[in-house]
């Protein structure tokens, strides 16, 4: 049940401080794709001018999504191995919504790819990650 495992993969995911801190929700989770919502808070914001999203807590959402979509897809995680990320427009205000599909899940290293959007579906950024297994 897809309701189940987004209740699961929400307790896992707020087993870290940081996950709780900001505010993360899984929206959706199942092997094909897992979708976490991250709500806009001014901590958040790098440019005060433009009241843009820092670029590092962007690049944390993609790379969670990821390691999160690999533990949906039943793949076992650890570690972080590389990391690819793309910014193409400012993360300005509002919910972002992380959506997380599976590329290859190995006996060691498994491949995401992530996507980061608003509420209007704008693409914010995309990413790709290879984790390893344990």
């Amino acid at each position: 049940n897809a309701d189940e495992a987004a209740v699961e993969l929400q307790k896992t995911l707020m087993r870290a401080p940081y996950h709780r801190w900001l505010g993360l929700k899984v929206v959706k989770a199942s092997a094909e794709r897992v979708e976490i919502a991250m709500p806009w808070r001014e901590e958040i914001v790098s440019n005060a001018e433009l009241g843009a999203t820092h670029g590092g807590v962007l690049a944390a959402l993609i790379d969670l999504t990821g390691l999160y979509a690999i533990r949906a897809a039943g793949g076992v995680v650890s570690a972080t191995a590389d990391l690819r990320v793309d910014y193409h427009r400012p993360a300005i205000g509002g919910t972002i919504v992380a959506c997380g599909t599976v590329i290859k899940l190995g006996r060691r290293i498994s491949t995401a790819d992530m996507r980061l959007l608003d509420a209007n579906q704008t693409l914010l950024a995309s990413g790709r990650g290879a984790y390893l297994a344990q």
